[in-house]
């Protein structure tokens, strides 16, 4: 037997023993009896390599794999404690989806989980959308993948492109599901709203399809070229504003505001949950940064105003990098800031 038959015969049998649905197998099987023919016609090694780089594709998809989810309301609350302050109304909504969950699991009809409508976290830069999908995500045992929708310009960076062209390759989708491994992983689609004005209308069409339980079943990505069960895939998404958000979009989500976050609260945050986990970041140990109560609002606002956390984490990143720094070159054990000192650790 040739090099080229073997290298075949290696690809029927890793087509033969995957966990793939039936008629894909027949088709690719098929395709590569045909493959099997023209071993010695020219167009034959870039064929064979379009072929590998596809069975490549299906065989490490999961058509069958599925996550247990972890549907724990008190577990999931202490995550979301843990990771996120205050932000009640929205800690409580996910409580109650997780519930509905639990209640139909129960009743073994967890297949109508997936109807109910895909949550919209709508909000200023840096008032925790993205980190609280992730904290989601956690809560139910699943893994995430994000997919960011700034600047994208092109339907064929979610939906792939068809195998027909040399570079070809999946859209997002097909590989977020790489990545989790999983059939019913979450995929958060971040920043919705900031598609380009060219690719909106094709876009949101898209988005119509993958948020449409009654489509998005049997999504067919152009270059998997065969339809993949997305229903149990729970979406999340994101959005600066609706205005840019198609209405057959929207009548597929469910928009929860994210508030904009006051002094005090930015205050508590910075205490208890980025400063703590900055200082283990960086791998500064407890004892050695101490920072009075008065000194909070310097950090918190330097400059003026903003609604989300950025600037607060990026004052507090820079603040503990100053510090590393003394107790690298051995100038102190501890460093105490004060409203006297401030000036010299908080970023300029």
């Amino acid at each position: 037997m040739d090099s080229a038959a073997q290298e075949i015969t290696v690809l029927i049998d890793k087509a033969k023993n995957a966990d793939l649905p039936e008629k894909l197998r027949e088709v690719v099987l098929v395709r590569l009896n045909q493959l099997s023919k023209l071993t010695n016609s020219p167009s034959f090694l870039p064929e064979f390599d379009s072929m590998e780089k596809y069975i490549d594709w299906i065989t490490i998809l999961p058509w069958n794999k599925r996550t247990q989810d972890t549907l724990d309301l008190e577990n999931a609350k202490k995550i979301m404690e843990t990771h996120h302050f205050g932000l009640t109304d929205i800690k409580n909504r996910v409580l109650e989806y997780i519930s509905v969950m639990k209640l139909k699991q129960e009743k073994g009809e967890s297949k109508d989980i997936y109807r109910a409508p895909i949550l919209c976290f709508v909000g200023l830069v840096g008032t925790g959308k993205t980190t609280i999908a992730y904290s989601i995500a956690e809560a139910l045992g699943r893994p995430i993948a994000r997919i960011p929708f700034g600047g994208m310009g092109d339907p064929l960076d979610l939906r792939g492109q068809s195998r027909m062209h040399p570079e070809a390759e999946p859209g997002k989708i097909i590989k977020a599901l790489k990545v989790t491994q999983s059939k019913n992983p979450v995929i958060l689609l971040d920043e919705i709203d900031r598609v380009t004005d060219q690719g909106r209308s094709s876009i949101m069409g898209v988005l119509v399809e993958l948020l449409d339980p009654r489509q998005n079943y049997a999504f067919v990505d152009h270059y998997i070229d065969f339809p993949f069960d997305l229903s149990e895939t729970l979406f999340i998404t994101t959005a600066n504003n609706t205005t840019n958000i198609a209405t057959a979009v929207m009548d597929r989500l469910e928009p929860i505001s994210m508030p904009s976050y006051t002094d005090a609260e930015k205050v508590t945050i910075g205490q208890k949950y980025i400063l703590p986990e900055a200082m283990k970041a960086s791998g500064l140990p407890k004892e050695s940064l101490v920072i009075d109560p008065d000194v909070w609002a310097n950090i918190v606002r330097p400059l003026g105003y903003d609604a989300g956390i950025r600037t607060l984490e990026r004052n507090i990143d820079g603040v503990v990098r100053k510090i590393a720094r003394i107790l690298v070159e051995g100038k102190a054990q501890s460093v105490h800031v004060t409203s006297q000192n401030v000036k010299e650790f908080l970023p300029q």
